[in-house]
């Protein structure tokens, strides 16, 4: 599962409150009704992600520790990594399993890489000219992965776990320096024919393949768009906080829960190896459910859970928030892969040669070297 500590966009942190008290039930909620192993916890603040990991460690999750930059400078990225991987390396000295993951989508979420203003237009840019995709692609490899290689040295000399980075594939990245491959995969009505074909290529590499990024909103059809799925909300031109919808698009819980119960489904069966639902909650995106159709905001969020107008829930009176029928898609799949036996798998391409016990499979509070969900 995947936790926002909150992004920083244009000098706005996205998530306005911040308590770890909070933070620390919703952790264990993730562990103990979702059945999750592990979390991803993401953000812009190195302070809130280390307050954030503490907690899951302490919980007794693994932890994927992921600075997630946005619009910096590729020295300003670096910076961040520094300080992230000094605080990832004394959570594991005290005892933590943590993956540090080296950023996200570096090339479209930040400056430096691509030409364009903000990360739609980087990627329009790239491949505006079919007969130059190639030449461009090949650059933004050539960049992409020279940062990389500083970025690696940078944190190996203060951070003795494993890493990652959370790639997209235009960016072609060389996996050689990193212990695990990482994917932002998400499928689209354009791709969904070979989306499983996609995945079981690239569960056949050598290293451990993970995925994140993945997930959807709750309106009808949300699934179809991929990527685009945030593209029917309205932003404030000067803050880019969210503000509306663009129009009336019907609330389909049912239809978030089938998308994330099919994607894991494909990742557990064609052999990936860690999977991060994105996402749990995400600020700015409440729900709305008496007024104008388009000021429900939530109906657009692809979190699991819909973030209450003011009050609390139901289903958890000290929370500000209720479940999705998504909440429940996941906390059953992961509870299936929970209670299924470890068994042998015939390929052995991991280094250590020890067998691959079944995929994404929630072990609950005490996660081992095996799957993660």
């Amino acid at each position: 599962m995947t936790y926002d500590t909150g992004f920083v966009v244009h000098g706005r942190m996205t998530r306005e409150r911040f308590d770890p008290a909070v933070v620390r039930r919703e952790l264990a909620i993730i562990r103990d009704d979702l059945h999750c192993n592990a979390v991803q916890v993401i953000g812009g603040d190195p302070h809130r992600l280390d307050v954030a990991a503490a907690a899951a460690a302490e919980l007794g999750m693994e932890v994927w520790f992921t600075p997630y930059p946005l619009e910096l400078e590729p020295e300003q990225v670096l910076t961040l990594f520094r300080d992230c991987a000094v605080r990832a390396e004394r959570l594991r000295r005290q005892g933590a399993t943590i993956v540090l993951v080296a950023g996200v989508e570096l090339s479209v979420m930040n400056r430096g890489f691509l030409p364009g203003d903000g990360p739609e237009a980087r990627v329009a840019q790239l491949l505006s000219s079919p007969e130059r995709r190639a030449e461009a692609m090949h650059g933004l490899g050539l960049r992409i992965n020279a940062f990389l290689r500083d970025a690696v040295a940078a944190i190996r000399e203060r951070f003795r776990g494993r890493l990652t980075y959370s790639s997209i594939q235009l960016e072609q990245v060389d996996w050689t320096p990193f212990d695990i491959v990482t994917f932002e995969l998400i499928r689209s009505a354009e791709v969904a024919d070979r989306f499983r074909d996609g995945v079981r290529a690239l569960a056949q590499g050598p290293k451990p393949l993970a995925v994140t990024g993945f997930g959807t909103a709750a309106y009808r059809g949300a699934g179809d768009r991929g990527g685009r799925v945030l593209d029917v909300v309205e932003h404030d031109p000067q803050t880019r906080a969210p503000r509306r919808l663009d129009g009336v698009y019907e609330r389909d819980e049912a239809g978030q829960a089938a998308y994330l119960t099919e994607l894991l489904e494909i990742f557990e069966s064609e052999g990936v190896d860690s999977a991060f639902v994105y996402l749990f909650a995400l600020p700015g995106f409440p729900h709305r459910p008496d007024g104008d159709p388009q000021d429900d905001l939530d109906r657009a969020s692809l979190s699991i859970v819909k973030l209450l107008d003011g009050g609390r829930g139901q289903t958890y009176p000290d929370m500000e928030w209720e479940p999705k029928a998504a909440f429940g898609a996941v906390a059953q799949q992961y509870q299936r892969y929970a209670a299924a036996p470890v068994a042998p798998c015939p390929d052995a391409r991991r280094a250590s040669g020890a067998p691959r016990q079944n995929r994404l499979r929630g072990a609950g509070p005490s996660p081992g070297r095996g799957d993660r969900s």
